[in-house]
């Protein structure tokens, strides 16, 4: 049996778990910074820095003694090099590093996007579903990214392919935005999956963005694909009007004050705020959204004769795209693939799913390789 003792440190949590064969999760460690954030509507970078570095031993230790291991009997230490916040990266890059040095054991680094979707295939493993179709399409969808990659094995290791991305929001961020714009917290969307059930998706009319030209800062050499790309900013943007020009203002700093006065709110606490116009504006929002992301997917799919579907990140939680892609996935006949909720966030049992096929391929990373805020995934 392999050990990989996996750390993620890429954003607002501090996560450390024990993977044995890349399969079977033995511990998974998460100390969430919301509380920390929330009054500032997203995540402030220096703070987040600070606080990983208050939980990253103690939650390395708690995650060890979950699995009923030590230091030593770990093989291998797995850490998320990027994309993420720089700061953030660094503590879980430094720990270790120096944890690694400390007991000898070989360290991998491994790309966040990357951790996501080894997620998904971690809870298939352990299901018992070793056998994919290829080619793979993977979307990540999630606070701060919105992608499509064609994946491929190769041996042991993964290959991927960037088809499609944002050009500017991510669908999560998208979602944090419009929550904080109508007063509704942070983070965002789980509160905006909740209400949406209780509005009129149809009330408010949001055109989808159309991708009509090559992006400028794209870098990669075009393969030859078709591109799908994804844009949010502008759908921020139309609820920004909406608000200004039906007057909503005052209600919508009334909820703001009237929530900050509740500890935990609860959905009946979000309720009790929202009149219907808000409701509707909310539940339209996120059927644009889901629209597009499940749109976009599909087209890209078909154009590429994908053979399975993985959706992944903390956006895939959300309820109405789960259903969305299982009924019109199912209408392709395409098998469509989500991590369980508690692996859609932030977690760092993806991080040493992910590392265990570099793992085994001796993949190992140099002692002075360091944080990369905008690490691609190839």
């Amino acid at each position: 049996m392999s050990l990989v003792l996996g750390i993620e440190t890429s954003c607002d949590e501090t996560a450390a778990s024990v993977v044995a064969d890349g399969r079977r999760i033995l511990s998974n460690v998460v100390a969430s910074q919301v509380a920390v954030h929330a009054p500032y509507g997203g995540v402030v970078p220096e703070l987040a820095s600070r606080e990983h570095l208050r939980a990253i031993v103690p939650v390395v230790r708690e995650a060890l003694a979950e699995a009923q291991k030590t230091y030593q009997s770990v093989d291998a230490l797995a850490v998320t090099q990027g994309p993420g916040l720089a700061g953030a990266l660094l503590v879980g890059i430094s720990y270790a590093k120096a944890l690694a040095f400390a007991l000898d054991k070989p360290l991998i680094a491994v790309n966040h996007l990357e951790g996501h979707i080894h997620a998904v295939l971690l809870e298939e493993r352990q299901k018992g579903n070793r056998e994919l179709s290829f080619p793979v399409l993977a979307l990540v969808v999630s606070g701060g990214h919105t992608h499509l990659y064609l994946a491929e094995q190769k041996g042991a290791s993964w290959a991927y392919e960037n088809i499609g991305h944002t050009r500017d929001d991510a669908a999560g961020e998208a979602f944090d935005k419009v929550a904080k714009l109508l007063g509704l917290g942070y983070p965002g969307g789980p509160v905006i999956d909740k209400l949406s059930a209780h509005g009129d998706p149809q009330a408010v009319k949001f055109p989808l963005s159309q991708m009509k030209h090559a992006d400028r800062n794209e870098k990669e050499k075009p393969s030859g694909r078709p591109r799908f790309d994804f844009s949010y900013s502008g759908i921020k943007t139309s609820v920004l009007r909406y608000v200004e020009t039906h007057s909503m203002r005052a209600k919508v700093e009334a909820r703001r004050r009237a929530l900050a006065g509740i500890a935990k709110p609860k959905i009946e606490d979000y309720l009790a705020h929202c009149d219907r116009e808000t409701l509707d504006l909310v539940a339209s929002f996120q059927r644009a959204i889901v629209e597009d992301l499940v749109s976009k997917t599909l087209t890209a799919a078909r154009a590429c004769d994908a053979a399975t579907l993985l959706v992944t990140g903390g956006v895939a939680a959300n309820h109405e795209l789960r259903q969305r892609f299982e009924q019109e996935a199912a209408q392709d006949g395409l098998p469509v693939y989500f991590p369980s909720r508690r692996l859609s966030t932030d977690n760092a049992a993806m991080i040493a799913a992910a590392a265990y096929p570099k793992f085994l391929a001796g993949d190992f990373a140099a002692m002075d390789f360091s944080a990369e805020a905008g690490l691609r995934l190839k």
